[in-house]
């Protein structure tokens, strides 16, 4: 599975960070519904994986005050906050698409 994510050019432990945010806002819902709690982890795993090391160098690169004593720490929390974050967006993207999609009655 290691190599596999190499291939992608992914850290594994950075998708692992996202989709437990991703587990963690789909489980904190109030109501539940199917596509959520599958759709959330993955969500959040993908963007982990692709905006976690662009946002923390972009934080870096901007002077922006962030923990330096541990490196992976730092990332691995960025992560997480990422597949949180993703979720939110991708709620408002479902219930965009299930509107639109949905008949007029």
């Amino acid at each position: 599975m290691h190599d596999w994510f190499d291939l992608l050019g992914i850290k594994g432990p950075v998708v692992a960070a996202g989709l437990a945010g991703g587990v963690l806002r789909a489980l904190s819902r109030h109501r539940y519904k199917v596509r959520e709690m599958v759709a959330s982890p993955i969500c959040g795993a993908l963007a982990a994986a692709y905006l976690t090391l662009p946002v923390v160098h972009y934080f870096r690169a901007t002077g922006l005050p962030i923990p330096a004593t541990d490196d992976d720490t730092t990332t691995l929390a960025a992560a997480f906050l990422i597949g949180v974050s993703a979720m939110w967006i991708s709620d408002a993207l479902f219930e965009f698409i299930v509107r639109k999609l949905k008949p007029m009655a």
